[in-house]
This record gives structure tokens, C-alpha cells and sequence, in this order.
């Protein structure tokens, strides 16, 4: 009878001991993670396919993604018909006043009872026409911006902020490893905002009838920022916003090292997303509010608002969109790290 129980006992450790291979031989599998990836990018209204891309299979002699070391001599600014975009109301309380570039930071004001939150700032060759003048066409008052919350230390997003503190006394928010960057970067001294409040992780910023809470989530910088929104005003109807900062992973930029290594950054990235995507889904967060106009097609959305038929479905509502847009993200950055594994 020892033996049989012996042996029954022998054979439940082999087959859990293959049960076990088989998941770390998936979970080692980079196209199991780039088919999840692959099925969450998609939904009619809801497009995620532009961040697919991050589950290109690396090539030999790649680089570690890095962003440029800032110019050697004087800044191009682009022609304004490279990053002007008319602004736009998107909800009763919020407005996208970002550009048309698709690989820089969009913009989204959040009016409240006592004032406006900006989410980002844009260029600081372009805060004037599209947030000033921008706030000015649609009724609203830039002096009135009480913060700007800065998502990442990257000067298409904080460029702005420094005209915006010194003009109109806004509080300039980031957090502690992004003041870092903005401080020892390879950035003009004139843009950089003045050292302001600290964002910490689960902070809550409320202004009036609007709380903002607010999240460390580094990889794309050291110390990248992402928020909730509540509530967003549809009419009647309130709803949750999930602004997931930054795009892609990276080492190092202007002159800052961010991660040791490439790895290092993927493997943080991808734990943020799926940790981010935890978090908005248990607020029940249904408005995804995009980093960057390429991640979703953003200014597709904002153009469709203004045809929505009343009573009609919003196209910046679905809680699914939430969920999936970190999806792709955080399988996507399990897929490189596969590769990488197994190269």
C-alpha cells in the first residue's frame, strides 16, 4: 500500500512538474504574448493598433531604445502646420488642447469648480497658440489654471509648463525621479519649470468638484505619471478617466540614464501597464484619455464628437478601451522580454 501511495504521489509531482513547464514554456513563447497583444489592439471606434508596433520582433544589432541626447545647436521649431490642431471639447469638463503631432504629448484640460487641471503642457513653442489662445476660443480662462500635472520629463510635454507658472502662478506637478531628469537634462534653461510639488504614488489631487488621483508608473521615464479622472461629466451621466503617461520604454534620454539597460526598462514598463490597468478597472474607469494623439487616433475621436447625435454613444466611452490599451502594452513588453530571453 506505501508503494502505491509512493507511486501515486511520484506521478501527481511529474505531472505537476509538466503542467509547470508547459506555463513557463508559454509564458517563454514571445508570439503567445504578441497574439494577446494582437487581439486586444482592435475594436471599431476603439484603435490601439498604432502601439502594436511594440511587439516588432527585435532584429540583430539592435540599439537600446534611447531618446535623443538634445540638439547641438539652435532648436528647429517645425512649421505650425506640422503641430496646430483646432482644440476641442470632449466632455462637459474636458477639453483636448494638445497638437496634431502623433509621436508628441496630447493636452487635456479639466475644468472644475475652482479652476482647471492641465494634463501636460505641450512645446514651449506652442503653449501660446494652443493652450492660451486655445482657451480663449473655447470660453475658457487660462488664468484660471490652478495645476499642471506633468506625466513625463520630456520637453514636448513640460515645455510648456514654465509659461504657464511664471504668467498665471500654476502649481507645475511630476514626480520626484522626473524633477530629477527635468533638473540634470540636457534641456534649455528657460523651459524648465521651477521645482514644484512632488507627485507621490496614490496622491489625490482635488480642485473643486474634480479629483485627480495620481500614480508613479516609470519605464518610460524614471518616474512616469499616470491619473485617474473622476468624475467626467456627460450631461447626466458621470464617468472615470484612465490617462496612462508615456508610450514606449526607454534607457535613457537628454543626457539622463533612466534603467541600466533595455531590459531593465521592458520589464518595468510592462509590469506599470498591467499594474495601471489593474487599478483603473477596479475604479471602474471607462474613458481612455491617451498620452500620445498616435496611441488611439485621438484627434479621430475628438472630430467624431462634434457629430455625435444627442443622446448617442460617446466616442471616448468604453471601459473595455481601458483595459486593453495596457494590454497591448504590458504583452507586448512580455513578448520582448521573451525574445530577449531566448534570443
Amino acid at each position: 500500500m506505501k508503494g502505491y501511495f509512493a507511486a501515486v504521489f511520484c506521478s501527481f509531482l511529474l505531472l505537476a512538474g509538466l503542467g509547470v513547464s508547459k506555463a513557463n514554456a508559454q509564458a517563454a513563447n514571445p508570439q503567445v504574448h504578441v497574439a494577446a497583444a494582437r487581439a486586444a489592439a482592435y475594436e471599431p471606434g476603439q484603435d490601439f493598433t498604432n502601439i502594436f508596433d511594440l511587439c516588432a520582433e527585435p532584429k540583430p544589432g539592435r540599439a537600446a531604445p534611447a531618446e535623443g541626447a538634445g540638439p547641438a545647436g539652435p532648436r528647429k521649431v517645425p512649421p505650425r502646420s506640422q503641430w496646430y490642431t483646432e482644440q476641442g471639447k470632449v466632455f462637459d469638463n474636458v477639453y483636448y488642447v494638445g497638437t496634431a503631432l502623433g509621436d508628441n504629448a496630447t493636452a487635456w484640460a479639466i475644468t472644475t469648480s475652482e479652476g482647471i487641471i492641465l494634463i501636460d503642457a505641450t512645446w514651449d513653442y506652442s503653449v501660446e497658440e494652443l493652450i492660451v489662445n486655445g482657451f480663449k476660443k473655447l470660453g475658457l480662462d487660462p488664468a484660471q489654471i490652478k495645476y499642471v500635472v506633468v506625466a513625463v520629463a520630456k520637453p514636448q510635454i513640460f515645455g510648456g509648463a514654465r509659461l504657464l507658472q511664471d504668467r498665471y502662478k500654476a502649481h507645475v506637478l511630476t514626480s520626484e525621479a522626473d524633477w530629477n531628469v527635468i533638473e540634470k537634462g540636457n534641456f534649455s534653461p528657460d523651459i524648465k519649470p521651477k521645482k514644484d510639488m512632488v507627485v507621490t504614488d496614490g496622491q489625490k489631487l482635488t480642485l473643486g468638484d474634480v479629483t485627480i488621483t495620481l500614480y508613479v508608473t516609470p519605464g518610460n521615464t524614471p518616474g512616469t505619471v499616470s491619473a485617474l479622472v473622476s468624475p467626467i461629466k456627460d450631461g447626466n451621466q458621470k464617468h472615470v478617466g484612465a490617462f496612462f503617461g508615456g508610450r514606449a520604454p526607454f534607457v535613457n534620454g537628454d543626457g539622463v540614464q533612466y534603467f541600466p539597460n533595455e531590459v531593465a526598462a521592458m520589464k518595468v514598463w510592462g509590469e506599470q501597464a498591467k499594474r495601471f490597468k489593474e487599478i483603473a478597472e477596479k475604479a471602474g474607469a471607462d474613458v481612455f484619455l491617451a498620452s500620445h494623439v498616435g496611441i488611439d487616433k485621438t484627434l479621430d475621436k475628438v472630430n467624431a464628437v462634434k457629430f455625435r447625435k444627442p443622446g448617442g454613444p460617446h466616442p471616448f466611452v468604453s471601459k473595455t478601451a481601458v483595459g486593453r490599451a495596457q494590454t497591448v502594452v504590458s504583452e507586448c513588453m512580455n513578448a520582448q522580454l521573451a525574445w530577449r530571453a531566448n534570443p
